[in-house]
């Protein structure tokens, strides 16, 4: 396979991204400590998430580091960018807690803990004494959080897990690509993703609960049933139907007109909702009469005629270049959209107008960044600090947070727990 020479610093496309900024309002979570156990996607994406809202999140590595500094290339100098797109605001302590040494340091670092996130499996949990029930029984506030492939109960809980498998079982990659295709794998890691969001949201869940009752909370999330969760919209008509959907290319939709259209030159989405979004797509085309046809009138008759309708619509639509297409749509108040590559995606000028990419400087080097995503009072989040290099906070963790001395710091370097 051909090498590719990485590209000049001034030549990469993060280089051209304006510069990120601090936004002190979105220190929500200022008093949370999170320590993070995590590797991979998941789990770190999880503890980003509480970061951007201003927690103080302590990543714990193995000496080695997250599994994820090493999924590469493409390379950001001599760190994975996809270990630098789920760890932003994080301090680094690298750790050999299979030791008695590491142990103890991080029972240390958890005594301080708020929340502690770890995506071992429950029967590593236990054997290294990181599970709730052992975590908690003197730490009662804690709030512990298990983020794994299947769950800490069930057949499947002692089982390893990808992103990829967790998506096999959900059911979406059978219904990902076109009839005639094999199952498609989603372009991005859904799973990680949205099991990652999802224990965010329960450790907010169970921080409000908290500080009403003082009580923690043991916390269970699996990439499998978020990965189930977000299929709820395709697996609830089959429960209610009996109906099994197949894989269509995503043509199949509830909605009549749901679906990727060819145009004269590039390929454009179109979504014709309701009864009155129909109407005014067919007085964009031109053709307003057509909105009429008695046999047409609603969303359930034109799903009995969807293939005589794509069939008319695709025939319009090649008559003009897509964004002649999208600017009638746009101005008609019709959903529709282009079907952008990723290089497409970050020049877009809309995203750019809602800061959701940035790069952070820092020691020479720039680092770009997707950002959260969400705004409050009017401004986005922006961001605390780079992703971190491995253990390039040990002094400030060991020093500072748990006041060990130098002498206790060297005592552990010299045995390798550090």
């Amino acid at each position: 396979m051909m090498k590719i020479a990485p590209l000049p610093a001034e030549d990469l496309p993060g280089s051209n991204l304006p510069e990120g900024h601090v936004n002190e309002s979105f220190r929500i979570l200022s008093d949370v400590r999170v320590v993070d156990l995590t590797t991979s996607i998941a789990g770190p994406y999880a503890t980003m998430l509480l970061s951007d809202f201003g927690a103080e999140v302590v990543k714990v590595e193995r000496p080695s580091g997250d599994d994820a500094r090493h999924w590469g290339p493409p390379f950001l100098e001599d760190e994975s960018l996809w270990f630098l797109a789920v760890n932003r605001n994080k301090k680094s302590l690298a750790l050999d807690y299979s030791s008695p040494g590491g142990r103890q340091v991080l029972a240390d670092l958890i005594d301080t803990a708020d929340v502690v996130v770890t995506n071992q499996l429950g029967s590593v949990q236990k054997k290294l004494g990181l599970d709730a029930a052992s975590l908690r029984a003197t730490r009662p506030r804690l709030i512990h959080v298990s983020l794994t492939g299947f769950g800490l109960s069930g057949p499947r809980a002692g089982l390893p897990c990808y992103d990829l498998i967790a998506e096999g079982y959900s059911g979406v990659m059978d219904l990902t690509g076109p009839a005639e295709a094999e199952p498609q794998k989603v372009g991005a890691p859904a799973a990680d993703m949205l099991a990652g969001a999802d224990a965010a949201m329960a450790v907010l869940a169970a921080l409000h609960r908290r500080a009403a009752t003082g009580q923690g909370a043991s916390i269970d999330v699996s990439l499998t049933e978020s990965m189930i969760r977000f299929m709820s919209p395709r697996i609830l008509p089959y429960l209610g139907s009996g109906e099994v959907p197949r894989r269509t290319g995503g043509r199949d939709s509830v909605i009549a007109i749901y679906q990727t259209f060819e145009t004269q030159d590039l390929p454009m989405t179109l979504g014709l909702g309701n009864d009155a979004i129909w109407r005014r797509f067919w007085e964009a085309v031109d053709h307003p009469g057509e909105a009429d046809a008695a046999h047409l009138a609603t969303n359930a008759d034109r799903r009995l005629h969807r293939g005589e309708i794509v069939a008319r619509i695709q025939a319009i639509l090649l008559t003009q270049p897509r964004a002649e297409w999208l600017r009638r749509f746009a101005a008609a108040k019709v959903p529709a959209g282009p079907i952008y590559r990723v290089d497409e995606v970050v020049a877009d000028e809309h995203f750019h107008a809602r800061s959701t990419f940035y790069r952070i400087t820092k020691d020479g080097r720039e680092v770009p960044q997707v950002a959260l995503g969400i705004h409050m009072d009017g401004e986005p989040a922006g961001f605390f600090s780079p992703p971190p290099r491995l253990g390039e906070h040990r002094e400030e963790i060991l020093g500072g947070l748990l006041g060990y001395d130098e002498r206790a710091i060297t005592e552990l370097r010299a045995k390798g727990v550090i």
